[in-house]
């Protein structure tokens, strides 16, 4: 997985009727894009993320 800063990271609910996650990546902080990632959530709180199988990369919107 390599994301960059502007791109959002999606995770998908674990349960039925689970909502997904999404947040944007706000800093990369390893190697060549890699996790982990600094990302503010739709819900406006901030953290530190190790993705895991059940999250993807968008690519952010330039412009």
């Amino acid at each position: 997985m390599q994301a960059k800063v502007g791109d959002h990271l999606l995770v998908e609910g674990h349960k039925v009727g689970q909502p997904r996650r999404d947040g944007e990546v706000l800093e990369v902080r390893g190697a060549d894009g890699q996790p982990p990632y600094v990302v503010r959530w739709a819900d406006g709180h901030e953290g530190l993320v190790y993705p895991g199988p059940d999250a993807h990369v968008v690519p952010g919107t330039t412009g």
